[in-house]
């Protein structure tokens, strides 16, 4: 029962994450930053970033990891939803509300409880929708997407296996609102929990292969994250805990969707270059056009 529940949990939020994100990029322009045009120094340089957040979390006494959590939430919903909408008071009242109903809930039931998991879910979905398009829109491409995918598998590889540091930020979290996470609790025994960054990876490498390579492009990224983000990792942690008689700690997914992500975007560049935002025609432009 409780692998059906995981499959059920992991495979819902991750299509959904995906669906949202690529939404978002068809129908709303986001704020674009002045980065210019994504290169191989701008992954190593996000790569340093991911490196020593884990650290800084660690390294913040325990009241105001949450606190930091809830900034950066609200933050990233005030930037990504500022294009849908304008008005600067009704998007600060709707983040506080959201804000307020994952600490609410937190308070009144409890952190297994799922009214908790369903709003803290909300909120991170809805900001791994604006992140992934502020990076896309941007100016990321699927090539930067598979490199980074790939070296974020070794880093978690590393780090849940070499030097434990995945799981003493997963302890350092328990017991407190806003977890980096998404999911849903039932009781004792039903439990499934994604993390945001690989959230964040299925919806990056969707939005991006849509992006470059249209239709073609969606289906072999939602095909992949659908196999290797949500099914895969959930049947290698069962898979190895029948081989073994021994369930593991931990199996990063991005272990499983990494390679698979990088081996789809060889896959999809035989179909020529990719696509930039100046050559796409999506139905936000048309609409733009016929109102101008």
């Amino acid at each position: 029962m409780s692998v059906f529940f995981q499959l059920a949990v992991t495979s819902v939020l991750a299509l959904a994450v995906c669906a949202g994100a690529v939404f978002y990029f068809r129908t709303v322009r986001a704020a674009r930053p002045p980065v210019g045009v994504f290169n191989g120094r701008d992954i190593f340089v996000i790569m340093g970033f991911v490196l020593a957040l884990p650290y800084v979390y660690l390294a913040l006494p325990g009241g105001f990891l949450p606190v930091v959590l809830a900034l950066v939430f609200a933050g990233g919903l005030s930037v990504g939803y500022q294009p849908v909408i304008g008005n600067g008071r009704l998007r600060w009242a709707l983040i506080a509300v959201l804000i307020a109903s994952v600490l609410v809930s937190h308070l009144a039931f409890g952190e297994s409880a799922p009214p908790y998991w369903v709003a803290n879910s909300c909120v991170v979905g809805l900001v791994v929708v604006s992140a992934t398009n502020l990076n896309v829109q941007g100016g990321m491409r699927l090539k930067n997407v598979a490199w980074f995918l790939l070296l974020l598998a070794a880093y978690d590889a590393f780090f849940a296996w070499v030097v434990p540091l995945t799981e003493e930020l997963s302890e350092a979290i328990q017991g407190y609102p806003f977890a980096p996470a998404a999911g849903l609790r039932v009781g004792e025994d039903l439990g499934a929990v994604v993390g945001m960054g690989d959230l964040l990876a299925y919806a990056l490498f969707t939005t991006c292969a849509y992006k470059a390579y249209g239709k073609p492009g969606l289906r072999v990224g939602i095909l992949l994250v659908a196999v290797f983000g949500a099914v895969g990792p959930v049947a290698a942690l069962h898979l190895v805990t029948a081989a073994t008689g021994h369930a593991p700690a931990l199996i990063p997914a991005q272990v499983i969707f990494g390679p698979a992500a990088f081996l789809g975007h060889l896959y999809l560049r035989r179909r020529g270059p990719e696509r930039r935002m100046a050559d796409l025609v999506l139905p936000r432009d048309r609409v733009a056009q016929l109102s101008s």
